[in-house]
């Protein structure tokens, strides 16, 4: 993984994934299956049964809404365990924009070193024989 890594620069990768969107929305179906995989997953459960989805409907319930706001009901019914979430919440935080700012420094090596290979190719070579 670690060679991988080492071949495959992020960018590049964000270039591969932004050509697959667009011939994804261009009607490629592979694509579309490649990016569905990752971004929707294979279902994990299987469809309700039409008449639970009609009941749902009459009653006016919701289990996916139900379900994402039960961590948050659970956070005002027992405040005690809730103080350990809120710095799970602001330690995944922390890393993340670690993570954000690593990534930006990378980037931003990556383009100096890009631009000093330019520069010594045109103090090389003379200027009408430099592409690009």
């Amino acid at each position: 993984m670690g060679v991988l890594l080492d071949a495959v620069r992020l960018e590049d990768w964000r270039e591969v994934v932004v050509a697959t969107v667009a011939a994804a929305k261009a009607g490629d179906a592979t694509a579309r299956a490649w990016l569905a995989q990752y971004l929707v997953g294979k279902p994990s459960a299987t469809a309700p049964a039409p008449l639970t989805v009609v009941v749902q409907q009459l009653s006016g319930r919701d289990a996916l809404a139900a379900r994402l706001a039960e961590p948050h009901i659970d956070r005002i019914k027992y405040p005690s365990l809730s103080a350990r979430a809120d710095i799970e919440d602001a330690m995944r935080e922390r890393i993340a924009n670690e993570l954000h700012a690593l990534e930006a420094k990378h980037l931003a090596q990556a383009s100096l070193t890009t631009d000093a290979e330019n520069s010594k190719a045109s103090a090389f070579w003379p200027a009408s024989w430099v592409i690009g």
